[in-house]
């Protein structure tokens, strides 16, 4: 009778996405905690220039993963949850998150934190790049931003007219310009 009511249990049990105040991860990750409630907290290591930043750092800044019955637990739990703003709905639903992308985020982030962490920027705004991979071969353009949290950045190409096109690309696609 117990196992079965363990495996009804695990069935309800789903993966959510719960949303932070702005810099709050930490002190909502332990008030989760606290709640014994199963969380997964994406951090990695960080080489800051600055001495004085942060050593770790939230992979997705303002997002956590917590696993939940919310037929037991409610939604209200995690709205009202000091420093969070709720979790991520889709038409006021709750929007579940499957279990082989939270294994896939947890073995990314070993993967990370075992390589040393996030490297710092090779790139700044406005820096001069090529294209050295990808479709966008061979293009040039002006490196933009790093986007949070990924690999990825946008570059803007110049593509028609001498008009910058924003692109969103791999890190390893581009290289900088030689002048």
């Amino acid at each position: 009778m117990s196992e079965l009511i363990f495996e009804r249990l695990l069935q309800t049990m789903n993966w959510y996405v719960l949303r932070s105040k702005p810099h709050k991860e930490f002190p909502l990750y332990e008030q989760v905690v606290a709640r014994e409630i199963e969380c997964f907290f994406p951090r990695v290591k960080a080489n800051p220039v600055n001495p004085r930043a942060a050593a770790v750092r939230p992979y997705f800044p303002s997002y956590l993963f917590v696993k939940a019955d919310l037929d037991e637990l409610g939604t209200n739990t995690f709205t009202w949850m000091p420093y969070a703003q709720g979790l991520v709905c889709f038409d006021g639903q709750p929007a579940e998150v499957p279990q082989t992308i939270i294994i896939r985020l947890q073995n990314l982030i070993q993967e990370i934190n075992a390589q040393g962490g996030l490297k710092p920027q090779r790139f700044k705004r406005g820096d001069r790049v090529r294209v050295k991979d990808g479709p966008f071969e061979g293009y040039e353009g002006i490196f933009d931003s790093q986007l949070s949290g990924t690999n990825r950045v946008r570059v803007l190409l110049k593509l028609l007219s001498d008009r910058q096109m924003p692109v969103e690309m791999n890190t390893n696609q581009i290289t900088n310009q030689q002048r």
